[in-house]
């Protein structure tokens, strides 16, 4: 379980295919605290460390993930929310994130209005009826946010500075219709 607080926003440094696989390896300043097998949430997937190597570590997705999640579409030196699972002794902030990704979402819009930022995303509902409820608890990329405004096929989120400033928010790229 996860709570959408980021820790650190890491880039990818190297991306591996095999066969169905993407093998995709971070630098992160706590990858000396990671160990084997531990679960870490990358862009809100809940993936495993399978290999580390001085001050990166390397988590495998498969298909199913990649075509669920924006992690095929990861590139060399984009950066990455990550985030370590929750600790049931510590403090919850933001909200309860299982790490299981429904579905992606398109940034259609983004609106800067004094000093935050409006991300407004559109996406299909699927057939078990995903759909955004307003005021609700939603994550995207990995971060607890809460949705305003929401449409049949849209949503948007409110950004403050700090979460754009520290997490992946100031690099996403509008995809226009």
């Amino acid at each position: 379980m996860f709570s959408g607080i980021v820790e650190e926003a890491a880039p990818v440094v190297k991306l591996e295919h095999d066969k169905d696989n993407l093998h995709i390896t971070m630098e992160c300043s706590f990858t000396n605290e990671l160990k084997i097998d531990q679960s870490i949430a990358h862009n809100g997937v809940c993936l495993t460390v399978v290999k580390k190597e001085g001050k990166t570590y390397t988590v495998t997705a498969i298909k199913e993930t990649l075509i669920k999640s924006n992690l095929g579409s990861l590139q060399i030196g984009d950066k990455v929310n990550l985030e370590r699972s929750m600790k049931v002794d510590s403090l919850l902030d933001g909200h309860l994130v299982q790490g299981h990704v429904d579905q992606t979402a398109v940034c259609r819009k983004v609106e800067e209005v004094n000093g935050s930022w409006y991300f407004t995303f559109e996406y299909e509902p699927t057939l078990d009826g995903n759909i955004t409820v307003e005021k609700g608890s939603i994550s995207v990329n990995g971060v607890s946010l809460t949705v305003v405004n929401s449409q049949p096929k849209s949503f948007q989120v409110a950004i403050i500075p700090y979460t754009y400033e520290h997490t992946n928010f100031h690099q996403l790229r509008l995809e226009l219709s």
